[in-house]
């Protein structure tokens, strides 16, 4: 169970984006509560408290979401499908940061809700820079719509 709320969950299988993007964040100083979840059930369990994260409380649901598309188990498509389809995930805002360029990917995240596509840099240094826009944006700048809590 977790104490503390999450301000960024990071659904990444890839152990070197995984430590990059966490390397970028810590860096600049941007979020001190990464949650990171290494497959699409993973994630789905921790959004929507269920299985490992079943005492996690809804209400501290992340400030946003770093979702790759290419993740196992359950694909980054079926998590954000799932997300926008319910009404306590739907408003948290998703950023699918993967390395697909294809149409389809991007058109299918748009049509399913995603708020923004980003494909990710190879260059370390294009990358940490993409990672601190990102923290700087939906960290800093956005105002979020409240979390729907759960009926007491």
């Amino acid at each position: 169970m977790l104490e503390k709320p999450v301000e960024i969950l990071l659904v990444e299988d890839n152990p070197n984006d995984v430590e990059l993007t966490l390397h970028a964040f810590q860096k600049h100083h941007l979020a001190n509560r990464v949650h990171v979840v290494r497959d699409g059930a993973e994630a789905l369990d921790f959004l929507f408290c269920t299985g490992a994260y079943k005492d996690r409380r809804i209400e501290n649901s992340p400030h946003v979401v770093l979702l790759d598309l290419k993740l196992p188990k359950v694909d980054g498509h079926e998590v954000l499908r799932r997300m926008k389809e319910n009404s306590r995930t739907q408003m948290i805002p998703v950023v699918v940061l993967t390395t697909s360029r294809e149409d389809r990917d991007i058109t299918e995240c748009y049509r399913l809700g995603v708020n923004s596509y980003i494909v990710k840099p190879v260059n370390f240094e294009q990358f940490t820079e993409a990672v601190r826009q990102l923290g700087l944006y939906w960290l800093l700048m956005n105002e979020p719509p409240p979390i729907p809590r759960e009926p007491q």
